[in-house]
């Protein structure tokens, strides 16, 4: 499970960089519409933000500090900036996945963010499903509107 796991959040993460390094304009990152209220850029800080929240810092000790509130009003950070903290979220991801055993991902998870408890295992599973599910509005974000 954990190889899984690791495999797949290197890939979407890997994903996630390629989808902002294909917007045509860099400005369009930034951009939102009526029906469209979060920018890629804005979805991009904010599961990075969430993955160094919930695995670097809850599983691995990272020691990073999540500001929830600014993943949705910061504004115009330059590709590369994204691109460069993506790289460091996919690096704080594997080195936290590679050290847990099969034990720590039965265990349970050390808080209730979902307002119950469960294990690493299923939380880490939830994870996964919450960057494909914003992974996707990138992708459509930038068909959408890097026009």
């Amino acid at each position: 499970m954990k190889q899984s796991l690791l495999s797949l959040f290197k890939r979407d993460l890997n994903k996630l960089r390629t989808e902002i390094d294909s917007y045509q304009d860099e400005v369009n990152i930034w951009k939102t519409d009526k029906n469209i209220s979060n920018s890629a850029g804005n979805l991009c800080l904010h599961l990075i933000g969430n993955l160094n929240h919930y695995i670097g810092m809850m599983l691995g000790n990272s020691g990073y500090i999540r500001n929830r509130e600014l993943e949705f009003s910061l504004k115009d950070i330059l590709r590369t900036k994204l691109i460069q903290q993506i790289d460091k979220t996919i690096e704080t991801v594997a080195l936290t996945l590679e050290k847990l055993s099969a034990e720590d991902l039965q265990k349970e998870y050390p808080e209730q963010p979902l307002g119950y408890s469960m294990t690493t295992e299923y939380f880490l599973i939830h994870l996964f499903g919450h960057l494909s599910y914003h992974l996707g509005q990138v992708n459509y974000h930038r068909r959408l509107l890097d026009v």
